[in-house]
């Protein structure tokens, strides 16, 4: 045992010590902060890698506070240096982010990292590791088969995470001390990332056809079904895009934190993988249906696009975005079926997806007024907590009194014979905006206020109750 604590410790960074991979997660982090960048990014790749790391640290910061480290790896690198041992930081990552880990862990006796010259991974890490050590034995922890020729020379071989193959091969040419496991990533963890719960928001695709009697025809069906589908994948591919640029601000929040990509249980590689592959299913998915509803899926993308990497941070203006994107998905409903939407309809949607988009605001604010997180770049100070409960619930319970004057309307008899039992549905309506705001101020809203009625039982019996009102005025 002391003649290991007498052997210098080389630890690796990505996917190793951090379950993440800094690169991205800067590339990431400058889209969000100064996205005309991006542009630059092609250039500095064509300079080689060493510059496109360097550029990019120089003007992205990363919260390395907050990073998933490996909490099994970082407690057993405490008790090495605890013990004396002489523990070394070799990265690729550039030297910015690697000097800021080393400081905040105050582990490391030395940090050996890329610079604008160098790109320090396979045989140029070992020559530095060589420069420093000299011939001393030393050994190595890392996860990836690009650490080969470093675990070759090294003593002593510790697997972080490692895949079976590369465990495979460690096994049979090194010697391997120590494994330390980090956490997998399996079919749920996917669906936890894609958000499929936030599929039942696409169900308004269907409220056209329910609005024109068209659910029960099988072709208008069939569309609404195609494009709920399309929705759906082209919405979790937003979801990745969406937490990829959030990762700083989700791993501050008390309930974020525990995503996929924040915690590090999912590589971020595989969400940039992963998110063309769902872009072109909508988009195959969308050449059975007509062209409007491709055209009105590109708006949403495109809106959801300028709403992540900014939009969401500009007071009041991201809730009215919010609003827009929920009714974007009755229009692609009536786009899928070839049904028109009326006015009433498209008034009635903005109305109370405004609303509800204030409620959500609203729990967010509370959160940060308690104190349990930060304001995660918000345009909204806790003190609009009460002005944003007025705009709120006036939004909510004026969208009644559109449906008021459409029950009042001469267009109601045309879709319905008895319109006189709709105007049950003004105090369902009324009571269940009043529901959402009640919980929303008890701070029992923890979830998108759509999603949250999915699993509300209360707003389960609200929307059960308005599908038999309108279905009882409609025979």
């Amino acid at each position: 045992m002391s003649e290991a604590r007498d052997i210098a410790l080389v630890v690796d960074l990505d996917g190793t010590l951090v379950q993440t991979d800094l690169l991205i997660e800067s590339a990431f982090a400058l889209a969000r902060e100064r996205p005309h960048h991006l542009l630059r990014m092609p250039g500095w790749l064509k300079r080689g890698k060493a510059t496109l790391k360097d550029e990019i640290a120089s003007r992205a910061r990363l919260d390395v506070a907050h990073l998933p480290y490996n909490r099994e790896l970082v407690d057993f690198l405490t008790e090495e240096k605890r013990a004396g041992r002489r523990i070394v930081l070799a990265t690729a990552a550039n030297h910015r982010y690697a000097d800021q880990v080393a400081a905040h862990l105050d582990l490391f006796d030395d940090v050996l990292a890329s610079d604008s010259r160098t790109n320090l991974s396979g045989e140029d890490k070992l020559a530095a590791i060589r420069e420093l050590l000299g011939d001393a034995p030393f050994d190595y922890a890392a996860d990836h088969d690009d650490d080969r020729a470093i675990w070759a020379a090294a003593r002593e071989t510790i697997l972080v995470g490692a895949k079976p193959a590369t465990d495979r091969w460690a096994s049979s040419e090194t010697r391997v001390g120590r494994r330390i496991e980090r956490p997998q990533a399996g079919i749920r963890t996917w669906v936890k990332a894609m958000r499929l719960y936030q599929w039942s928001k696409n169900l308004l695709i269907f409220v056209p056809l329910l609005a024109s009697h068209e659910l029960l025809n099988g072709g208008t069906l069939v569309a609404g079904i195609l494009a709920f589908i399309a929705y759906g994948v082209l919405a979790s591919s937003v979801y990745l895009l969406n937490d990829l640029v959030d990762l700083a601000d989700d791993r501050r929040h008390p309930n974020k934190r525990h995503r996929p990509f924040a915690s590090g249980t999912l590589p971020v590689a595989h969400g940039v993988a992963a998110i063309p592959v769902l872009l072109l299913i909508a988009a195959v998915i969308s050449v059975f249906l007509p062209p409007l509803f491709g055209a009105v899926l590109a708006i949403y993308y495109i809106v959801t696009l300028a709403y992540s990497m900014g939009l969401k941070r500009l007071a009041l203006i991201d809730v009215l975005t919010l609003a827009i994107l929920y009714t974007l998905r009755l229009i692609a409903g009536g786009a899928a079926t070839g049904i028109p939407l009326s006015f009433w309809l498209l008034a009635l949607s903005m109305s109370l997806f405004l609303s509800l988009a204030m409620a959500k605001r609203c729990a967010e604010l509370i959160l940060v007024q308690s104190g349990q997180t930060s304001g995660g770049g918000r345009g909204y100070a806790a003190s609009d907590i009460e002005a944003l409960r007025s705009l709120g619930t006036a939004a909510g319970y004026a969208s009644v009194v559109i449906l008021a004057l459409y029950i009042n309307s001469p267009d109601i008899t045309n879709h319905y014979l008895h319109p006189v039992y709709i105007w049950l549905l003004c105090p369902v309506v009324l009571y269940w905006i009043s529901r959402i705001w009640l919980k929303t101020m008890r701070r029992e809203m923890t979830d998108d206020p759509i999603v949250f009625a999915a699993r509300d039982t209360g707003s389960r019996i609200c929307i059960l109750l308005g599908v038999v009102i309108v279905i009882a005025a409609a025979l």
